[in-house]
Formats: structure tokens, C-alpha cells, sequence
């Protein structure tokens, strides 16, 4: 009973944000506590949540101060050079843009935290994507498979998860791996060329001073537009308080009727005009001139960075600490004046205030998930389902099972619930338990898109992209993905 209320829990979920009738911060929250209720357990609903919020608020604080310190990072010109060479590789062809977003983000990879990841790559791109009309969940799908691929670091997580869960050296299992990781890494970049040649039939390559060009004209029609409307709008206005001065109730209240139709645009144009102010402040990131560029502070900055990336890789303090204290030091040297230092705060608190919300709503999820036994019940029923005669080819089901599991599972529940039952499964055939763990970082391409992943809200929620639609795109991509990366190690002989 309890896997059939797990696997409908996850599907309701699933359906009802892709068909957009729920957001996903309502529907992480409010679909478990309905399901905790048809267990039988909805009395332990406080426990369970509270659990889920006490495991994931480490989390939520890293990502709260991820966004303050790389968003200030990115206020202040530090990644400026590296994107306008990125901006000159690919100049206004929609398929350089699209594999230039796949290089960026493996490239950024390297530090082994998606979160970061995400912010650096849709910072760097979205200017382009917005300005050239692209596709932008082709953007958010492109990066968060490129960064599944390489989140199989020793450093990343599932690699020394693996390795912790069964007593393995995090070099053993990895090293061995690379080839089918460069194979799968390969995919993702002939992905996007192929998804980058899509875009490109669509839209046509212009350069961007053309873009720019055209801009400046639609600008300049929508300006006189407004005026023309202006002045008609007055001219009805007068017409108007004439007629009803003279030609009584009547007319009056056919104007009046006119006048709040008008007032209805108006305010639709209003909301327009604010998302179109908002994206105008977005596109401004490599204006040369704006005010919180810091070129004195440029090498402190990089210094900065690097210091803190080097600290996470080396695990020198918890990564939530890092941060904090990142996003301090870069607030205090970079804008020493506290009316500029909230002028900041201010600027990245809907990233902060969407992303946090997303993480303490997921709580909710995986506490209920985990708390009621569900996820337990789920992967015993899969893992009991695999036929006797499969034993010798544990190592290729672990592959696939890796699939469906690091994507409805967490990694911690995967890696130490599910890995060392189909370990000690496969170790009764003579299968090694470095072929199980190898196989289970197969799946990590698809995980990264999962609603269980802090880090995918992050990558949504600056590229205003709604989370169904991010999904119903990555989702076949990045399974074809982790086949391919599958498929890669059983030929060579790795898996």
C-alpha cells in the first residue's frame, strides 16, 4: 500500500505542476500532507515536516548566501571578462549560444556544486538568450544536463556517497569512469549543437548590433504609439466631460464605461512595463558603466572566489559557513556603506525568497516521503521485482535502476538505503561492489532535474522558467544521457 501511495504521490505531483495547475511551492507542500493524511499518519505530519526542514535548512542557508555572494560577484564585474569571451565566441548565432551554454556550465562544473553552477552559466547566458528571443528552457535544460554529467566529481557528492555507503575509495570508483563520462559529456555538447541548430532555423543569426538595431526601432514605434494614445486618450477625455456636461446620464456612463477600460490597460501595461524594467536591469550585466562595477577590487574579488571554491573542494569548513561568510566579506569590502550594501540585499532578494521557499517547500516533500516509510516501501518493491536470473547483470540494473531512483529519491536515500542492497544482491552472483557503485552514478544527468534537487529551483527560478516546463523538455534528453553514459561503460568494460 505504502508503494502505490508513494509512486501516486510522486505522479500527482508530477502531472499537476507540468500541466501548470498548481506552482510548485503550493504542490510540494500541500500534495505530501494530503497524502500523509490517506496513510494514517497524518498526526505525525509535524514531525515528519520539521525532520524534512532540519535536514534541508544547511541547504537553504548555501543557496541564500550562494545568491548574495555570486550575485555580488556579478554586480561588481568579476565575471565579466570570462563572458564577454563567451559573448564573442558566440556572438548572435543561436548555436553558439546553445553550446557555449553547455561549455560554460561543464566548465563551471568543476567546483562540484550545481547551485553555483546555475547562477554563474544563466547570469553569463540569459542576457543573450532574452535579447535573441531563444528558447530558454533549451538553456536550462543544456546546463542542467551538462552539470549531471559532471556532478559525478569525487568532490560532487554521489561519487563519495557511493564510496562511503560501501567502503570504497572515491578514486577507485571514479577514475575507471571517465571514459563513459567523456562519452556522455560528448552527447550533451552534440545535444545542444543539435538543439542549438533548431533554434538557429527558427530564429535566423544576426549579429548583435543588428539586435541591438532593432531594439532601438521597436523602442522608438512603441514610444510614439504611447504618445499618439496619450493624446487620443485626452481628446476622449474632454470629448467626454463635454458630452456629459450636456448630454445627460446617458453619455456620462457610456464614458465612464470607456474611462475604466481604460484604466484596466492601463494597469496590465503597468505590469508589462515592470517585467520589461526588470529584464532591461538583467540585460544591463556587462554595461561597462554601471555603478557597481569594482575594477579597483577585481583581483581581491578573484581571489576571493577562488579562495572559497578551493575551501569547498578541500572541505575545509561546511560549504553553508563558506558561503556565509563569502557573502559578509564580499558585502563589507565591496560596499562599504550600508545604504549600498541594502541596495544589494535588495536587488537579489526575489532569487533569495524563491529559491529558500522552493527548498523549505521541498522539505515538506521529502519529509513526508521519508517519515511515512514510502520511499523505503518503493525502492524494496523495485528491488525485489529483479528477476533471479538477472543476479550476474546486477551492475547493468543498477545502471538502470539508478534512473528512475536518484530521480523520485534523494541522493542520501538512494546511496544509502538502495546501493548496498544491490551491492550485497550482486556480490552473491561474483559481481564486484565497484561495478555497483560505478553503475549507480549513471542516473546523476537525470537527478539533476529532479524536484528533490535544492539546486534545479536555483537554475529555474533566475531564468524565469516555469518548473513544468523545465521538465517536460530535460526530461528525455537527460535520461538519453545517462543511457548513453551507460551504455559508454558497458562497452568499455568499466560497468
Amino acid at each position: 500500500m505504502l508503494t502505490i501511495l508513494g509512486f501516486a504521490m510522486i505522479a500527482t505531483f508530477l502531472v499537476l505542476i507540468m500541466m501548470k495547475k498548481m506552482s510548485p511551492i503550493a504542490a510540494l507542500v500541500l500534495i505530501p500532507a494530503l497524502f500523509c493524511v490517506f496513510v494514517g499518519k497524518g498526526a505525525n505530519l509535524g514531525d515528519y515536516v520539521i525532520e524534512g526542514v532540519g535536514n534541508l535548512a544547511p541547504t537553504a542557508a548555501m543557496l541564500m548566501f550562494a545568491i548574495v555572494y555570486f550575485g555580488v560577484m556579478i554586480d561588481v564585474g568579476l565575471f565579466d571578462p570570462i563572458v564577454r569571451g563567451i559573448l564573442k565566441f558566440c556572438k548572435a548565432d543561436p548555436l553558439r549560444i546553445v553550446v557555449g551554454t553547455a561549455v560554460l556550465a561543464a566548465i563551471v562544473s568543476l567546483d562540484g556544486d550545481g547551485s553555483t553552477t546555475f547562477m554563474i552559466t544563466v547570469s553569463a547566458m540569459y542576457p543573450l538568450y532574452k535579447r535573441l528571443k531563444m528558447s530558454l528552457v533549451v538553456m536550462t535544460g543544456v546546463a542542467a544536463t551538462a552539470n549531471g554529467v559532471m556532478n559525478t566529481l569525487p568532490w560532487g557528492g554521489p561519487t563519495a556517497r557511493a564510496a562511503t555507503a560501501l567502503k570504497l575509495d572515491a578514486g577507485d570508483i571514479f577514475v575507471p569512469m571517465i571514459p563513459a563520462l567523456a562519452v556522455g559529456l560528448l552527447f550533451v555538447f552534440i545535444l545542444a549543437y543539435v538543439l542549438g541548430r533548431r533554434e538557429r532555423k527558427r530564429l535566423g543569426v544576426l549579429s548583435l548590433a543588428e539586435v541591438l538595431e532593432e531594439e532601438k526601432k521597436q523602442e522608438t514605434t512603441e514610444k510614439i504609439a504611447a504618445e499618439t494614445e496619450t493624446e487620443t486618450v485626452t481628446e476622449t477625455v474632454l470629448v467626454g466631460a463635454g458630452a456629459g456636461a450636456s448630454g445627460g446620464f446617458g453619455d456620462a456612463k457610456g464614458r465612464t464605461t470607456r474611462a475604466t477600460g481604460g484604466a484596466g490597460s492601463g494597469a496590465d501595461a503597468s505590469d508589462d512595463a515592470a517585467d520589461e524594467d526588470e529584464d532591461d536591469v538583467r540585460l544591463q550585466g556587462l554595461d561597462p558603466n554601471r555603478p557597481t562595477l569594482r575594477p579597483k577590487l577585481y583581483w581581491f574579488n578573484a581571489l576571493l572566489t577562488v579562495t572559497l571554491l578551493t575551501s569547498m573542494i578541500m572541505e575545509w569548513l561546511p560549504i553553508p559557513v563558506l558561503f556565509i561568510l563569502g557573502a559578509a566579506l564580499a558585502l563589507t569590502v565591496n560596499f562599504p556603506h550600508m545604504p549600498d550594501q541594502r541596495a544589494r540585499l535588495g536587488a537579489h532578494a526575489e532569487n533569495v525568497l524563491n529559491v529558500s521557499g522552493m527548498v523549505f517547500a521541498a522539505a515538506v516533500f521529502t519529509g513526508v516521503l521519508q517519515g511515512t516509510g514510502m520511499v523505503d516501501s518503493m525502492a524494496k518493491w523495485l528491488v525485489d521485482g529483479i528477476p533471479e536470473g538477472m543476479g550476474p547483470h546486477m551492475a547493468i540494473v543498477t545502471g538502470f535502476l539508478s534512473l528512475p531512483l536518484t530521480y523520485f529519491m534523494s541522493n542520501d536515500g538512494f546511496y544509502f538505503g538502495v546501493v548496498p542492497v544491490l551491492a550485497e544482491a550482486g556480490a552473491a552472483h561474483g559481481v564486484s561492489p565497484l561495478e555497483i557503485a560505478r553503475a549507480s552514478l549513471v542516473g546523476q544527468p537525470l537527478h539533476m532535474s529532479s524536484p528533490l534537487v535544492p539546486a534545479v529551483y536555483v537554475l529555474v527560478g533566475m531564468a524565469k522558467v516555469e518548473f513544468g516546463d523545465h521538465t517536460k523538455f530535460v526530461v528525455k534528453w537527460a535520461a538519453l544521457t545517462s543511457l548513453v553514459v551507460l551504455g559508454a561503460g558497458i562497452l568499455f568494460g568499466i560497468i
